[in-house]
């Protein structure tokens, strides 16, 4: 009887160890199924890591994924890189961080020259307006789903609604409001208020959770998670200068009146300030690609975001498409494709490297700091203001969508875009309210959502129905 008890409870055997070499092909797996976003990125990751693999448990998955959302940019790029790293040091999260980014950019690259080329030429236009309708029903989903998890209590609902308020209506930036969120759920955790504790996150699926100590890593420490000053020192010189040198390369060869110029520096920025995962960055390239550089049209923005949401890897390749635009317009001497091609390859260099940057870095100190009540306070703070911010995207994104014309409005400090009611474009508001009812009623996923408006797009326009 004891024996069978005894079996019973006994440990499930930790998996054998895998060489780089094995990681790499599962890495690519990931990689090539990663669509849907963030969220089904890291819900692949998920399955795959955690469930199938047991290569990381439940608490150090969700450890790192909460940790990963408070640095700028994709945390699902970031969270590979750190598993990666985890398993395997530096080759290893630059193997899984590459291999995550790869066949997006590569599928984003072919996608980019099709628009420019036939984008506005039958069924391919038609395709192009079928996508960007269908992409407000997944920033709705995005907004349900983050929203869901982190607006638990009034006192996060009331940052969420601080920050759409702040920045649908003042124009408030932001960096600003990340900061101002981080320091309230800092201090909000430090003092241990209940409001501020992080809760489970993420759930597993079925079943039981799988324990840190029954996987690949196990619980402890792993020795690269403790470097010392001249080793951190060393990583981080190198990933700056692979950051930054072709950036300051262009500004003092071309000057800063020049699109690469600005491509670089735009982007660079955008690596540093932008919290809170793609949908916050998108936010922020919105405002600024499109209103102040002039580089694409919000609806082209919208084009670029169906493009991504189809294929797969990170939801930010997106930005790829505004640079390719970018330097497609303003090519100087180059031929407008070249020009093109390469502001998409230095949009994605200026806003993926700095990623490797934050994660060698700072990953050996997130490691230690597993447990830190302030720290995940400053998170649950953060979490909360991004379900205002991509909010604030999904209402842009409805605006320029359905209407065919909107206007500015300001009235002192206050700054927004209000839509022509007489502009409402029929077509669009019947392809977006069936891609909501197909993601939310009928839980088609974001791909099959995504194609099904595509297919809707071809149709009307070959039909010659009036698309957008």
């Amino acid at each position: 009887m004891s024996t069978v008890a005894e079996a019973t409870i006994s440990p499930i055997p930790r998996p054998a160890p895998v060489t780089l070499r094995q990681a790499f092909w599962v890495w690519l797996r990931i990689a090539a199924l990663s669509f849907g976003g963030p969220a089904g990125q890291i819900a692949v990751m998920h399955r795959i890591l955690v469930e199938e693999k047991r290569w990381i448990g439940e608490h150090r998955f969700l450890h790192a994924l909460n940790h990963c959302m408070l640095l700028p940019g994709p945390e699902a790029q970031q969270l590979a890189t750190y598993i990666g790293w985890l398993l395997h040091r530096t080759r290893g999260g630059i193997v899984a961080g590459t291999l995550f980014v790869l066949p997006g950019a590569v599928s984003i690259m072919a996608l980019s020259w099709i628009y420019v080329l036939y984008g506005q030429v039958g069924a391919v236009a038609g395709l192009f307006f079928g996508l960007k309708c269908a992409v407000l029903a997944v920033v709705l989903q995005a907004v349900v789903r983050i929203g869901s998890r982190a607006l638990r209590n009034g006192v996060m609902r009331g940052l969420a609604a601080a920050a759409f308020g702040l920045i649908f209506v003042l124009g408030v930036p932001f960096p600003l409001m990340v900061l101002g969120a981080g320091l309230i759920g800092y201090f909000g955790g430090r003092a241990d208020m209940p409001a501020f504790r992080i809760g489970g996150g993420h759930a597993s699926g079925k079943g039981a959770l799988v324990a840190d100590a029954d996987t690949l890593l196990g619980e402890a420490l792993p020795a690269h998670a403790s470097p010392t000053i001249r080793q951190s020192v060393q990583q981080a010189g190198v990933w700056l200068v692979l950051w930054l040198a072709p950036v300051a390369a262009l500004v003092l060869l071309l000057g800063q009146g020049s699109v690469f110029s600005q491509i670089a520096t735009f982007f660079s920025t955008m690596a540093v300030v932008t919290f809170g995962g793609a949908y916050a960055v998108l936010a922020y390239v919105a405002q600024q690609a499109v209103e102040q550089y002039h580089w694409l049209t919000a609806r082209e923005m919208l084009d670029g975001l169906g493009m991504a949401g189809t294929t797969p890897g990170p939801l930010i390749m997106v930005l790829q498409f505004v640079g390719f635009l970018g330097a497609y317009r303003h090519p100087g001497m180059l031929s407008p494709l070249l020009a093109g091609t390469l502001g998409g390859l230095l949009a994605t260099w200026v806003t993926f490297v700095p990623c490797f940057l934050w994660i060698f870095l700072g990953a050996p100190f997130i490691e230690r700091m597993r447990g830190n009540v302030a720290l995940s306070g400053a998170l649950s703070a953060i979490t909360a203001a991004v379900v205002g911010v991509v909010l604030n995207l999904a209402v842009w994104f409805a605006i320029h969508t359905l209407f065919r014309t909107v206007r500015p409005f300001t009235a002192g400090p206050v700054r927004m875009d209000l839509p022509v009611m007489a502009s409402l474009d029929p077509w669009a508001l019947g392809i977006a309210a069936a891609a909501i009812v197909a993601m939310f009623r009928l839980k088609l996923g974001i791909f099959a959502t995504l194609g099904a408006a595509s297919v809707v797009g071809i149709l009307l326009q070959v039909s010659g129905a009036a698309a957008g």
